[in-house]
């Protein structure tokens, strides 16, 4: 009996170490990718003090092939109360152009996407250099049709255009 005990002890060993080595030499690759969303009053396609946070707002993050373009990994996420958005990303993107974009505004008022700032690319990859598991994309966002009366101070605040 003892025997047997000690074979059947050994054996969970052995089966235990083989899953864990088998685990650590082919990891699961998770990234979170961060950032923020955000509604320009301004339409100056930055932001601004006027700017304000766009909770509910809906971003999807695309990797594709660098030579095919074939999309091979998506996901979309939604904005919390802090316009601030986490995504997870499985796996390893290294030969891909990944991307995260705008897709949707919560305000119809604040729906108009941004003709130069379309899409934030992030590294997805162990092999950059970039040891950290989340990765911050630049913050994106969305334009109101008009522009707010209070942007020309701020414009003037930033000096942005020379008066003659």
């Amino acid at each position: 009996m003892a025997k047997a005990v000690a074979l059947i002890s050994a054996f969970c060993i052995i089966a235990f170490a083989a899953a864990h080595a088998h685990a650590h030499a082919h990891p699961q690759e998770v990234f979170n990718v961060e950032g923020d969303v955000y509604c320009d009053p301004c339409r100056l396609q930055f932001q601004t003090k006027l700017s304000t946070k766009l909770p509910g707002a809906t971003v999807r993050l695309v990797c594709t092939d660098a030579i095919t373009k074939a999309v091979t990994y998506s996901v979309e996420g939604v904005a919390n109360a802090d316009g601030h958005y986490s995504l997870s990303v499985v796996g390893d993107h290294e030969k891909e152009i990944c991307e995260v974009m705008p897709v949707a505004s919560p305000r119809s008022d604040c729906a108009e996407l941004m003709n130069d700032i379309l899409s934030s690319r992030i590294v997805c990859t162990r092999n950059s250099g970039i040891h950290a598991a989340v990765r911050f994309a630049n913050p994106l966002g969305f334009m109101t049709k008009d522009i707010f009366p209070e942007c020309l101070n701020v414009i003037k605040d930033l000096e942005l255009f020379v008066e003659a």
